[in-house]
């Protein structure tokens, strides 16, 4: 089912999420097809549990939407339940983010280039795989919404400052995406 996606200001972005408990199978299952069907609606490339307003540790990256810009990245998605990352490597890159619950708004941000993650995927099993590049970017953003953590919070101190009547006018109802979103 299609979700609304909180916006800035919605106090369930800022909190740390909790393990989703593995023995309630058919509630991780229901959660993941509703954050599927709202990434699909949304034309995003991940979405975390927290942004649809259910505080636990659940994230869904698709790289098709950005296959056009990185080709290898053509079917691929993941479903990450109760993630823990292993290791990052010490090469940094920076990009600009975007992010649903921060329409309009875009920030470079620094983040490791490769990632090492220990999680279970959808069919419950647990995984350890290892991301690079922008597949790495994608999935260290979702996390970061698991910590309550949002790109913006990474922005150089003048970027910061640039944005901060928009992310103002957000928490305001200034700002009308092009999905289903709730301000709080």
């Amino acid at each position: 089912m299609i979700k609304p996606i909180y916006l800035y200001g919605a106090d369930v972005l800022r909190q740390k999420a909790a393990p989703a408990d593995l023995s309630k199978r058919e509630e991780i299952v229901a959660l993941v097809q509703d954050l599927k069907d709202t990434l699909v609606r949304a034309d995003g490339c991940g979405l975390a549990a927290p942004q649809i307003g259910i505080s636990l540790r659940v994230v869904i990256v698709d790289g098709d939407v950005v296959a056009d810009t990185y080709p290898y990245l053509k079917d691929f998605r993941r479903t990450i339940i109760n993630p823990e990352i292993l290791e990052e490597s010490d090469e940094k890159v920076t990009y600009s983010e975007g992010c649903l619950s921060i329409p309009g708004i875009y920030c470079d941000v620094v983040r490791p280039k490769k990632i090492k993650v220990r999680y279970y995927n959808e069919d419950l099993e647990e995984v350890t795989e290892e991301f690079d590049n922008f597949a790495a970017r994608m999935i260290q953003h979702e996390l970061s919404h698991l910590d309550g953590d949002l790109f913006t919070d990474h922005a150089a101190p003048i970027r910061k400052k640039m944005i901060s009547s928009k992310l103002q006018g957000i928490i305001k109802g200034k700002v009308h995406p092009h999905y289903n979103a709730k301000l709080k």
